[in-house]
């Protein structure tokens, strides 16, 4: 099993810590096997919110091993600048031993810093929250800082830029690790569309023509997603979210550049040629289940 571990520091920005946590809690809800802590460095840390913690136990207690995965959140700027974050050389060392044994250190907002400080950003392309982007690339001159971008992961360190883009790098991360098509369903029920970062170049038809926020689009596209097998005309399709045809056509193609016909199509092509890895299942059966009537036409589509 794999573990996710959650370091809490003091005056931790919330949903820079929760996010990334519900993502892989929804995960475990589809059968996702991970084992989520939580440490401390410093004792009886508190939230920018006011909101404390119960007994958390300390980060070198912590026993990870190579696969798992470490999280910092981030934190008030002004104790990431004090002298007290800066005297935490210990937690930099230990961050720094993780990524050594083949641990794998991420950072929200400006979490980065720690990764800075614990030397993890030397040649290395990171992001943070877009105020602190000036300040991280003054303070660590050998890192390479990226500005509008969501999240990258450069020599096996994962950094994000701040608050809920947390959650669309968990979801990367769940995506690199156990697919795309399980991370729309994780997604999915977290009432979030995964927002691909401009650099994440493996293409995913289940993720790719989301980056929009139209919820009936979005409705119809789950809906496709989970009933290729049936008809799928306009007049149904549009009945489900309350348009007409006409104007669902129009919206669809607007936001996600794609007409209703042509996005089908993907969904098909993806989900057979997921089929076809079995031996078992014969091109009639594979054509039935993608909603093609005959074997030949499955074939053809695959073919262009």
């Amino acid at each position: 099993m794999r573990t996710f571990a959650f370091i809490i520091p003091p005056t931790v920005e919330l949903l820079d810590l929760a996010g990334p946590v519900q993502v892989f809690t929804e995960a475990k809800f589809y059968g996702f096997e991970a084992d989520v802590q939580f440490y401390c460095f410093d004792d009886n840390p508190i939230s920018t919110a006011g909101l404390g913690f119960g007994n958390i136990g300390h980060y070198a207690d912590a026993n990870l091993k190579e696969g798992d995965f470490v999280f910092v959140p981030g934190m008030d700027f002004e104790y990431v600048s004090s002298i007290a974050f800066k005297a935490q050389k210990d937690f930099f060392n230990w961050l720094k031993q993780c990524a050594d044994r083949g641990i794998t250190v991420c950072s929200i907002c400006n979490g980065a810093f720690a990764l800075g400080h614990a030397g993890l950003l030397k040649d290395t392309q990171c992001t943070t929250h877009w105020r602190r982007v000036e300040a991280l690339q003054t303070l660590f001159p050998q890192a390479k800082v990226l500005s509008d971008i969501l999240f990258i992961k450069s020599n096996d360190v994962y950094t994000s830029a701040g608050i809920s883009a947390g959650i669309d790098l968990a979801l990367a991360i769940l995506e690199d690790l156990k697919g795309p098509l399980f991370t729309h369903r994780v997604a999915r029920g977290l009432v979030v569309y995964h927002r691909r970062s401009g650099t994440h170049n493996q293409q995913s038809i289940y993720l790719d023509y989301r980056n929009h926020i139209n919820p009936q689009i979005h409705q119809v596209q789950d809906y496709l997603i989970d009933n290729l097998s049936s008809e799928n005309s306009i007049e149904t399709l549009a009945e489900l979210v309350n348009m007409s045809p006409r104007n669902l056509s129009r919206v669809f193609k607007e936001k996600t550049g794609s007409t209703v016909l042509e996005y089908l199509t993907l969904l098909r092509k993806e989900y057979a040629s997921t089929m076809l890895n079995n031996p078992d299942y014969t091109i009639e059966y594979i054509a039935s289940k993608c909603g093609y009537k005959s074997a030949r036409q499955l074939q053809r589509i695959l073919k262009n």
